[in-house]
């Protein structure tokens, strides 16, 4: 265990391979999406527990939608999508 505690929600970026329109938020609960220069999409954004987590991702399978990577990221400390400058 990690010791992190379980009462807030993860933050976590989901990469899939292909490109995903903004009206695909909605879908996947208002997470952000973010496209990248090299053909992926970020899915952004706070994910209240691990059925929520398997919840998303069943959603990206169901698409068809290649999953690249799923990463637990630091509330403050965002991670850079390849391909794109940070601001």
């Amino acid at each position: 265990m990690s010791g992190r505690s379980t009462d807030h929600p993860g933050r976590y970026e989901i990469r899939v391979r292909g490109r995903l329109e903004p009206r695909w938020a909605a879908w996947f609960e208002g997470m952000t999406l973010a496209p990248g220069d090299d053909g992926t999409t970020a899915i952004c954004g706070p994910v209240v527990d691990q059925a929520a987590l398997h919840g998303l991702l069943r959603k990206l399978r169901d698409v068809g939608l290649p999953l690249i990577s799923v990463t637990q990221v630091e509330p403050d400390h965002p991670r850079t999508t390849p391909g794109r400058t940070s601001p």
